[in-house]
């Protein structure tokens, strides 16, 4: 993957307003599933153009997929960026729900995260309270499709440059990159934490990416 010229798409994501405007859900997913077919700002933008320009509720429907396009492609180039470690094994299915790839045999999820306002405590306590931030984002984050209790890695976003600006972290690519190398070479499963779900034990972790002052 060229993770410079995914970075340079991006970032024109971050010059528009980062804005929901309703909760994530299966329906509106299915609805902006073409945002899969490309990584080219201007060419998802011309599709949204295409889909919804008759529909009332146009600029709705053009954030909704803006912000699935921007996390998703962000997403593929944080997995490209673990998968090209020499201790990471890509999982055989792309698609598969619960397993982007294996950590020393171990199964993982990724999940990229700016730091929840919701957890309702600062950033050093998180820090230094691991399980109980990571207790939370299972329970909060990740709802409909994406929502299950295996074994998962947590990049947390905290951009202490630009207030209420956590999000656009997820365009600096080659930023992250550094980030999760730096994770992986010191990787120790020992470090990991673990709970039981359903009989099974999971493991997680947090990977803190913080944008110094």
């Amino acid at each position: 993957m060229n993770y410079l010229l995914l970075e340079e798409e991006l970032k024109k994501r971050t010059t528009l307003d980062y804005f929901w405007g309703r909760k994530q859900d299966d329906e509106f997913d299915k609805l902006t599933n073409f945002i899969y077919k490309t990584d080219s700002f201007e060419a998802v933008l011309d599709l949204i153009e295409i889909t919804f320009k008759n529909h009332p509720q146009f600029s709705l429907y053009k954030n909704y997929a803006l912000n699935r396009w921007f996390n998703f492609w962000s997403a593929k180039g944080v997995e490209s960026i673990f998968c090209d470690h020499e201790n990471v094994k890509p999982h055989l299915d792309s698609f598969n729900k619960f397993t982007d790839f294996y950590i020393e045999n171990i199964p993982f999820d990724h999940k990229t995260t700016v730091f929840p306002k919701g957890f309702g405590k600062s950033v050093p306590y998180g820090i230094l309270h691991k399980s109980e931030l990571i207790a939370w984002l299972y329970k909060n984050q990740s709802q409909q499709q994406r929502k299950h209790h295996k074994n998962r890695l947590f990049i947390v976003l905290v951009n202490y440059q630009e207030d209420d600006a956590n999000w656009k972290l997820k365009s600096e690519i080659t930023w992250l990159k550094e980030i999760v190398s730096a994770y992986l070479l010191n990787f120790d499963r020992s470090k990991l934490h673990s709970f039981t779900f359903e009989n099974k034990i999971v493991y997680a972790d947090i990977i803190w990416a913080i944008k110094a002052p």
